[in-house]
């Protein structure tokens, strides 16, 4: 993971840089600037209409007595989607539409799923109650073994203790 971000945090600049030379290389660098001040301006608008959606859809669920989980998804993604909209350059553009848009949010809040899913699992997997307690972590490498010494067969059963009085 640390890897990746840092492979992010190097290669998305670069990408950004070369793509904005070759889009001002076509179409001249004030026309360059002056889209890049345009699709800020446009995404911060979508932002806003798009976070104040989000927030009356939030209440409402709170209101009603549901976990607001889509909602509290789509208001996170709205934030991304913000951030990476205000960050000069056509890829962070691209990225952030995909965050607020409201039709292709959900193929996003999807992608998230999937991808902290897996994540958690795999934290899940690898902290020391998965091996002291395989049978509460599926994923752990020794799942249903009885136990860190494993070898063993995981009786499910009910302890049941008599108090005497002495």
């Amino acid at each position: 993971m640390r890897l990746l971000l840092f492979l992010a945090f190097l290669v998305v600049p670069v990408l950004e840089i070369w793509l904005l030379i070759q889009v001002g290389s076509v179409i001249g660098g004030w026309p360059t600037v002056a889209l890049l001040i345009a699709d800020s301006l446009l995404g911060a608008w979508l932002v806003r209409r798009e976070g104040r959606r989000a927030w009356r859809a939030l209440r409402e669920a709170l209101e009603s007595g549901r976990m607001p989980d889509r909602e509290l998804a789509d208001g996170g993604l709205i934030l991304v989607g913000g951030a990476l909209l205000l960050t000069p350059g056509f890829f962070t553009d691209i990225a952030g539409f995909l965050c607020v848009l409201p039709f292709t949010r959900p193929l996003m809040r999807r992608l998230g799923t999937w991808f902290f899913d897996r994540r958690v699992k795999r934290m899940a997997a690898a902290s020391p109650y998965a091996q002291l307690f395989p049978q509460s972590f599926p994923g752990a490498p020794d799942a249903g073994t009885g136990g860190p010494g494993g070898g063993g067969k995981v009786v499910h059963g009910e302890v049941l203790r008599e108090d005497r009085e002495a």
